[in-house]
């Protein structure tokens, strides 16, 4: 069978909530919707860690943070602190040297290149080095850091930063509209990650464009709680109650309108140069986010300790194949980015050879058939720091180490996560039998070195490489990890 081109679409901070098919009538996604008739919506989709870059690098390389490395959000390691200009430094004050953090470590573009596939790369990457192409994309067309500004941004293109003219949202859709035209005149397969920065901040009125901020200025914004402040909140975010909420809320919901809009382009000029049918395409999220729910403006780091509730590591999931994949189908079952990997290898017929050990599995035959039972309980991941979680569709265990607080809940009773019942003693064996499933998995995942419970994460940012082996890697390149076997 011909290889399938591949379009992996990724918001930046968008929970699952705020998908209009997931409930959120307050919301306007009509192209969303439109990918989710043509194909899978999985409700039960989770983020391997609820902040960005170490999110962003368990989607890459199918492993959890204390493999690769990235902890935090990463506030350094991206540009060469001798090119910024003075108004780049004030928003990346913490840039030093270039860093490629996963590069002990395979990636599925390098997977997918080397079975034939040409990668390119359309907006955010905050993986570090965001000068220097890596993991086998051949078009890289980025922004320095982790944010930028919506209007008249600055990009990097061909190893240049400048600062472009435009909206950034429709200046990543232009770019990727042209990577399209581009391949389809190749024969070989292509995959295309075109990364928006929406809906992350800024969310003030300055921000967006009118044409959509207009589309909410009616709306009442039922569809997230108006909470007081979570008692553990910290101001990662903007933040607001009474119209301060509803101001933000139009520029969260505008920024995803605007990025619904650029996805409507792109599918419809797939179908334009003919090749839909052979393009797999793919809508998701790096991480959850909170608007309000539990009372917490931000995402797992809008709270310290940092918080494992469902709106931060839940994440909106759509594929479409079409006469592959189900049609308008969703799938209950429970998957995590970190299965991005083997599935993506899977659908496109490249073995899965990696210098590490990946606990993900690949979930292709849900994309045919949503509704099929799986063999055995599965459980799903997920790690923050100190902050680790495993949640099954009935039971989900924190655990905050060394001292907690520690958090235990029945999600089917309680599916808004508001009674703890860690100190329930009835509850106490099915904890311990939960922890020591945890602590096993990560045992035998994660690299020991790099284990994110010793590093001291506040969700303030990450400035280096992690471990005690970081200035051996600076000095001498990447080391091989072995990999375990079975």
């Amino acid at each position: 069978m011909k290889q399938p081109n591949i379009l992996f679409l990724l918001a930046d901070d968008m929970g699952h909530w705020a998908m209009r098919n997931a409930g959120n009538t307050d919301i306007h996604t009509p192209n969303l919707d439109r990918l989710a008739q043509r194909g899978v919506k999985f409700d039960n989709f989770f983020c391997a860690s609820p902040v960005c870059s170490p999110a962003r690098a368990s989607i890459l390389t199918g492993t959890m943070p204390s493999c690769h490395g990235i902890l935090d959000w990463l506030d350094g390691g991206s540009m060469d602190r001798a090119s910024l200009s003075r108004e780049s430094l004030e928003y990346m004050p913490h840039e030093t040297i270039p860093i490629q953090y996963t590069d002990h470590l395979t990636a599925y573009t390098d997977i997918l290149a080397s079975g034939g596939y040409r990668c390119a790369l359309s907006g955010k990457w905050h993986m570090g080095d965001s000068m220097t192409p890596q993991h086998s994309f051949s078009h890289w067309y980025t922004i320095g850091g982790g944010g930028v500004r919506y209007f008249n941004p600055e990009t990097i293109e061909d190893g240049v930063l400048s600062e472009k003219e435009g909206y950034i949202t429709d200046l990543i859709g232009e770019n990727a509209l042209e990577c399209l035209d581009r391949f389809s005149k190749e024969d070989a397969p292509f995959y295309l990650s075109v990364h928006f920065t929406a809906p992350h901040s800024p969310w003030e009125e300055t921000d967006h464009k009118k044409e959509y901020l207009d589309l909410y200025r009616d709306c009442d914004f039922n569809a997230t709680p108006d909470l007081p402040y979570h008692p553990w909140q910290v101001f990662t975010c903007p933040h607001g109650q009474g119209e301060r909420r509803k101001e933000l809320l139009r520029g969260y919901y505008a920024a995803i309108t605007a990025m619904d809009h650029q996805i409507g382009r792109l599918m419809d000029r797939l179908d334009e140069l003919g090749i839909a049918d052979d393009t797999i395409v793919i809508f998701t999220s790096d991480n959850g986010m909170n608007l309000g729910q539990h009372g917490i403006w931000g995402k797992g780091n809008g709270t310290f300790p940092q918080n494992m509730y469902d709106s931060s590591v839940k994440v909106p999931f759509i594929a479409s194949w079409p006469g592959h994949f189900a049609k308008g189908a969703v799938c209950s079952e429970l998957f995590s980015h970190y299965d991005i990997l083997p599935t993506l290898c899977h659908l496109a017929g490249c073995p899965v050879n990696t210098k590490q050990e990946i606990p993900g599995h690949s979930f292709a035959r849900w994309l045919e058939d949503p509704e099929l039972e799986r063999s055995r309980p599965v459980v799903v991941f997920d790690e923050y720091g100190p902050v680790r979680m495993i949640r099954d569709k009935e039971w989900k265990l924190v655990l905050r180490y060394p001292y907690g607080p520690n958090e235990f809940y029945h999600l089917t009773e309680d599916p808004d996560e508001t009674e703890n019942l860690f100190h329930d003693p009835a509850q106490e064996d099915r904890i311990v039998a939960m922890r020591r499933q945890m602590e096993e998995w990560f045992l035998r995942y994660s690299d020991p070195d790099l284990d994110a419970r010793k590093e001291g994460v506040t969700g303030t940012g990450q400035y280096c490489r992690a471990g005690s082996r970081a200035h051996l890697l600076e000095k001498y390149g990447p080391m091989p990890r072995p990999v375990k076997n079975e």
